[in-house]
């Protein structure tokens, strides 16, 4: 158990520390000088049952109320400090308004010098305690006499602290990933950068890897010290000095307020929405935009309130702010903070982070107000279960687990125990509650039924469109995971940039299809790069200009050809065969290279290679600045097979190939990447069901959101 001392310049903390451990925590020249605590100090004492009682002493002058803050953070029990002779003074009832604002519900008043004053005085002075403790989380604690002169009470009061320590126990470790406060950073000789703190959550072990937050330095715990005794592992309650090891560690790039912690956890956070209790003694409500210090662990940063009710919280009173902070600070939802005026003359208020990522727009909507609600539970499995019930009906587990500190399997149970339906994408893990997750498929299904009955001649709705047409709306390679789901499933088909049902399918009907073998012969062979447009097709093989541009426009759609500019198809296998020329014409050492270059590798007419070119400018296959281009290598499978190396990078990735069409020939990787029915068709003329619009660039699925 952790025990911070609390209270009054001068009115014996680190005495009664000395005279409880026999150990002066004043470490400094100055402190000793001075005759008063400047920094934190440290000690500890063996207990009856083996343990170890640590104890951290916080100087008491109101100059360095910032430093009592570090200290009293993670402290199990606070052993509040009050002379007899001056009884309850503005540092005492300071110290105590922060000690309540952390949450600190187990303490013990030590009535110090009392051998300097007679008995009527310690009964009044003990009566001015207990109506300053009245109304906080100390209200019961007991007031113990004691003298560190004549040591007065002092058995009394260590049996007292043993006592606590034995009904205390120890934190949970278990659920939670490992957080350690930094309060000093040194180096010792032959050991090298030490770093010591309390260690909020989890556990540690030698050889573990761990991350100093916010700078995210990596470094290995080589050594641990734990209670001030060599151990194997350091564990939640627990006062660590760990020996860090790694590239750039030292105790300069490390200092008071960073965090050591699981690699995992690092994600610092500067827009932290919180509830917040304002101090009764305030004068006003806190307004808009108000700058302010912020107190948590050992860190102390510029912070801005921004209001997230309808009106402030009242002097007294708890409402919902957001903190914008002037640095990121490393930080879990559930921690107690403090906040202090930017004088540092007066302590304001404090309370609980609830959601580490805030929003910067949209913050007072009801949709967000209920999400606040949900996230306000004390408990992690309550605050999800509740967030599921919620809109976006949906939660985004890996960074609910990381923002709780939550251990791997502590997130498996809560999985297990709400029956939460888990979305795999990558390094995203989305959950929905297994009610939502039947409502959506269900949709999915029934969408795609009523757009077949609406557009059966078109091969599916594009995965965008429909994504946004479902409720809850997922991000974009969620759903697609979802597809993909019901695909293996059988409710659906992935057909390249489609969606669609099992068993539909556009096909040409008979009169159509020996069009199609007519004029398929004259877009290939060695005239390839420059095929007739479909007024010269339909004056070739004398058919209605009408009826040739609707059979191409329906093989457009099954991936058979594109439609590179107005009336102008090219077979899927001569784009992709462009595709690789241009690849090839961008592999120098420039990168790039010219429409002249590729006009001639075409052998075709500028006129003609520009319009490619623009084609797969329009669709990001290539970047264009000024007269050169270059490849744009996330693109290159749109209209065909990837290179071996490209492939098999992709594959490394844990990419998910897409679906080929059915009807597709070899080289089209989806059906129709250009032909969807939210485009448009030619140059704008006329809107066409399952066209595109040649200028217009179609939305990247996967940066979709």
């Amino acid at each position: 158990m952790i025990v911070g001392t609390a209270g009054h310049i001068d009115h014996g903390k680190t005495s009664l520390v000395r005279a409880l451990t026999g150990v002066d925590t004043d470490r400094l020249k100055e402190e000793k000088a001075r005759g008063i605590s400047i920094d934190l100090g440290f000690a500890y004492v063996p207990t009856p049952d083996g343990g170890v009682l640590g104890f951290v002493d916080v100087p008491g002058h109101e100059r360095f109320v910032h430093t009592m803050v570090a200290g009293a953070s993670g402290i199990d029990l606070v052993l509040l400090v009050v002379a007899g002779d001056d009884g309850v003074m503005p540092q005492t009832r300071e110290h105590l308004a922060i000690v309540d604002l952390l949450g600190i519900r187990t303490g013990i008043v030590a009535l110090t010098k009392s051998d300097m004053v007679p008995p009527e005085r310690r009964a009044e002075a003990t009566a001015e305690i207990a109506a300053a403790l009245a109304g906080t989380g100390l209200a019961d604690a007991p007031i113990v006499p004691v003298s560190s002169v004549t040591g007065e009470g002092i058995e009394a009061l260590r049996a007292q602290l043993f006592d606590a320590a034995r009904a205390f126990g120890r934190r949970e470790a278990g659920d939670k990933k490992f957080r350690l406060a930094v309060d000093r950073s040194f180096t010792l000789a032959g050991t090298g950068t030490v770093v010591t703190g309390t260690v909020l959550s989890g556990r540690v072990t030698v050889g573990d890897r761990v991350t100093v937050s916010p700078s995210g330095l990596s470094a290995r715990v080589r050594s641990i010290h734990a209670q001030n005794r060599p151990a194997g592992e350091g564990v939640a309650g627990d006062r660590c000095a760990l020996n860090l090891a790694g590239d750039q560690i030292s105790k300069e790039a490390i200092r008071r307020g960073d965090m050591v912690l699981d690699p995992t956890l690092h994600a610092p956070a500067d827009r932290i929405d919180v509830t917040l209790r304002l101090l009764p003694g305030e004068a006003k409500p806190p307004t808009q935009w108000m700058p302010v210090r912020l107190h948590h662990a050992s860190a102390e940063v510029g912070a801005r309130i921004v209001l997230l009710g309808d009106a402030p919280p009242a002097p007294g009173r708890e409402g919902r702010v957001q903190l914008v902070l002037e640095t990121p600070i490393a930080a879990a939802a559930g921690d107690r903070f403090v906040l202090r005026d930017v004088s540092a003359s007066r302590t304001i208020g404090g309370g609980r982070f609830l959601d580490l990522r805030g929003p910067a727009r949209k913050r007072r909507t009801p949709e967000r107000v209920a999400q606040l609600d949900a996230l306000a539970l004390d408990d992690p499995g309550a605050a999800l279960a509740a967030l599921l019930a919620r809109p976006p009906a949906h939660v985004e587990l890996t960074g609910f687990a990381r923002d709780h500190a939550l251990a791997d399997d502590a997130l498996a149970r809560l999985v297990e125990t709400l029956g939460i339906v888990r979305i795999a994408d990558k390094d995203l893990l989305i959950g929905l509650a297994a009610p939502t997750w039947e409502a959506l498929t269900r949709d999915v299904v029934a969408r795609l039924d009523a757009f077949h009955a609406d557009n059966p001649d078109l091969p599916g709705v594009g995965l965008e469109r429909l994504r946004l047409q479902i409720e809850p709306r997922l991000p974009a390679p969620a759903f697609r995971s979802v597809l993909q789901g019901l695909a293996r499933a059988g409710a659906a088909v992935l057909d390249g940039a489609w969606v669609r049902r099992p068993g539909h399918a556009v096909r040409l009907s008979e009169a159509e299809e020996l069009i199609w073998q007519r004029i398929a012969p004259t877009l290939g062979g060695a005239e390839r790069f420059k095929p007739p447009r479909v007024r010269d097709l339909a004056g070739l093989f004398a058919i209605d200009e009408v009826l040739v541009r609707r059979v191409l426009r329906l093989t457009a759609r099954t991936g058979r050809v594109d439609e590179v500019a107005h009336d102008h198809y090219f077979l899927r296998g001569t784009v992709a065969e462009m595709v690789t020329i241009a690849r090839d014409l961008a592999d120098q050492p420039s990168g790039v290279f010219t429409a002249a270059q590729f006009r001639d590798r075409l052998d075709n007419g500028r006129k003609v290679a520009i319009q490619i070119l623009e084609f797969f400018d329009r669709h990001g296959v290539t970047l264009r600045r000024g007269d050169l281009r270059r490849m744009n290598k996330h693109r290159l499978d749109l209209f065909g097979s990837l290179p071996a190396g490209d492939a098999q990078a992709g594959e490394a990735a844990g990419a998910e190939p897409d679906a080929t069409a059915a009807d597709a020939d070899q080289h089209g990787r989806e059906s129709s990447p250009v032909g969807r029915p939210d485009f448009k068709s030619g140059r704008g003329r006329e809107p066409v069901s399952g066209g595109f619009d040649s200028h217009s660039l179609p939305p990247s699925i996967r940066s979709a959101r």
